[in-house]
């Protein structure tokens, strides 16, 4: 059962829109009085014409009169004109067309008129010239006028009976024959005409369904839109405010890992920091994927060598199927390939990644083959495959296979996401076959380089800065949460940097305001990218970083996961940390600052 606020379409058969029938009516009006201006004209030639003839053969002054009497019907055209003046014409279609109806009711009776005054007894040729004239105007008439009805009756049959009653009444045997062609014609001319009628009347009204079928449409695809549109907003606000307090937790914990260090104690604290990371890097996945959106990920191809890309990943993903007791092999390969060595090895490192989650026994096999002038980058494992109704999905966000209980140890969902993202950046072409219960293999197509490169500098995930240089000696943070601002403070400070965390843009300028009254101004600027009451942070560090004599560098702190303000923080060229980081992260971006 439905109700009144389903939001559904029937589109085998389109439900009938109040007004329908009425806008039907409208047009075959609107139709017919199109028509009429230049019938009207054609009509009182014709009638000139006809008299003409007669006059200059017969000199009956019936005949002026009879012309006399249509010129005076052709006096009624404003009544018809006035259809074009009047601004609610379509709401009144039933009023014009009884008008229509009866003009050229006058009209046409005029017309009956003219057998019984013009039909000579004994000139054949004018009496064959007005049967022409009669016909023809039925004829052509009733078709031109055949989207209204009514008006096809009251266009020909007063005429035609007007002109077989003459006949029938004046004439011998042979002119009652033609009196009763006349009728038969009549009957046949209606016939075709109120089948011209029902057929603009079919063609207006699966018009007017198909108009109301492209209307229910375009409403569901907006609504599907505006529900596109807030699920994302819903997501991109829930990411945000979920990253603020795991990124208060993720520094909180970088300072107890430092001051509990070599105490009983700092298992726990590292047990607690790979918690907050696993949490991070599944944010971090999330953002990954709107950044690709964005557009605000550029890439750089270069060539290098397979083998260096190979290493790479092997460093990054040996060890973990080692844990899950699987083989991993990467070939050596002598190719070298044109691509952004970063962008790839995240995107291959992805499909690594989905393999090994998979796979239950045997092991993962990765190697490059020379086909043309592409490189075929091919990964095989002998997990559990993928069906084949499945994989027109398997590039969808948050779509696993096996896995209907949101398990989170194998991801969220987004591995593959990504990769075809990357894929579509990069100008690489994926192609995937798999056997269900056997393994699955997935192929990259890239372009092949000339040999010998030199490796291109790649680093692992693994990787950590070994010391960070310089860092700034004195840092204001603006940022409207309290537990973020503390995190920051309680970090810098364990680390010897002079740290005030501040809530608002007023109370920013006045501490920067006292710092440089005091001589001891500061070095860098902290700024969170959403900040109280709607105000935006990036405006907002713009502002602050020109008010001393020397630009305050800025870091731009942000959990933001709209496409759309990832690509303003992309064009504003400020150097950007995407929450939740890692304290070596945050220190890491700040000595980056001063570099």
């Amino acid at each position: 059962m439905t109700t009144p606020n389903d939001a559904s379409i029937d589109l085998a058969r389109p439900s009938a829109r109040p007004g329908r029938d009425s806008r039907v009516e409208a047009a075959q009006v609107a139709t017919l009085y199109r028509t009429l201006p230049g019938a009207t004209l054609t009509g009182t030639l014709l009638a000139v014409i006809v008299a003409g003839c007669y006059y200059v053969y017969l000199g009956s002054h019936a005949i002026l009169l009879w012309l006399a009497l249509h010129l005076a019907g052709k006096l009624r055209y404003p009544v018809i004109a006035a259809y074009f003046k009047d601004p609610r014409a379509a709401e009144r279609s039933g009023h014009w067309a009884r008008v229509a109806t009866r003009e050229l009711l006058l009209t046409s009776s005029i017309w009956g008129l003219a057998p019984w005054l013009l039909l000579p007894e004994s000139n054949e040729p004018l009496a064959a010239l007005l049967m022409l004239v009669l016909l023809s105007l039925a004829s052509a008439g009733m078709l031109s006028v055949a989207s209204v009805r009514s008006v096809i009756f009251a266009h020909a049959i007063p005429m035609i009976a007007g002109l077989a009653g003459a006949l029938a009444w004046n004439g011998s045997g042979l002119e009652v024959v033609l009196a009763g062609c006349c009728v038969l014609y009549l009957g046949v001319t209606l016939y075709f005409a109120l089948k011209q009628h029902d057929l603009i009347t079919s063609a207006l009204e699966e018009r007017y369904a198909k108009e109301d079928l492209a209307g229910q449409l375009a409403e569901q695809v907006a609504i599907a839109r505006r529900a596109s549109e807030e699920k994302s907003r819903f997501f991109a606000s829930a990411s945000h405010d979920l990253r603020q307090p795991l990124h208060a937790i993720a520094l909180f914990g970088a300072v107890l890992d430092k001051d509990l260090k070599g105490t009983s104690h700092h298992t726990n604290t590292g047990r607690l920091m790979r918690a907050v990371e696993a949490l991070g890097m599944s944010l971090d996945t999330m953002l990954d994927v709107s950044r690709l959106d964005a557009g605000v990920i550029a890439s750089e191809p270069q060539s290098f060598p397979v083998n260096s890309l190979f290493q790479s990943l092997y460093v990054v993903f040996s060890k973990r199927a080692e844990e899950k007791g699987l083989h991993l092999r990467l070939r050596a390969s002598p190719l070298s390939i044109r691509s952004d060595p970063d962008l790839l090895q995240r995107l291959l490192g992805n499909i690594i990644e989905n393999a090994i989650k998979y796979t239950n026994a045997g092991g993962i096999f990765v190697v490059a083959r020379s086909r043309g002038p592409s490189v075929w980058i091919e990964c095989y494992d002998s997990g559990i495959g993928i069906p084949s109704e499945h994989l027109p999905r398997i590039f969808d966000e948050f779509y696993q296979v096996g896995n209907p209980a949101r398990d989170r140890t194998r991801g969220l969902g987004i591995g593959l996401a990504i990769v075809r993202r990357l894929a579509d950046l990069l100008g690489h072409c994926i192609e995937v076959t798999t056997e269900p219960g056997r393994g699955t293999r997935f192929r990259v197509i890239v372009p092949e380089s000339e040999p010998n490169v030199r490796p291109a500098p790649t680093r692992t995930v693994d990787e950590r800065p070994t010391q960070l240089v310089d860092l700034p000696r004195r840092v204001i943070v603006l940022d409207d949460e309290a537990a973020v601002g503390d995190a920051v403070v309680a970090l810098l400070q364990a680390h010897g940097v002079e740290t005030q965390a501040v809530r608002t843009e007023h109370d920013a300028n006045l501490a920067l305001d006292l710092a440089h009254q005091s001589g001891r101004p500061y070095d860098a600027l902290m700024c969170d990218f959403r900040l109280a009451d709607g105000l935006d942070g990036l405006d907002a560090a713009l502002r602050l970083r020109s008010r001393g004599p020397v630009p305050l560098p800025v870091l731009l702190v942000t959990g933001e996961t709209s496409p759309e303000r990832l690509q303003r923080v992309h064009e504003s060229g400020m150097s950007v940390l995407f929450k939740p980081a890692t304290g070596p992260a945050l220190l890491q971006a700040l000595a980056g600052l001063r570099a």
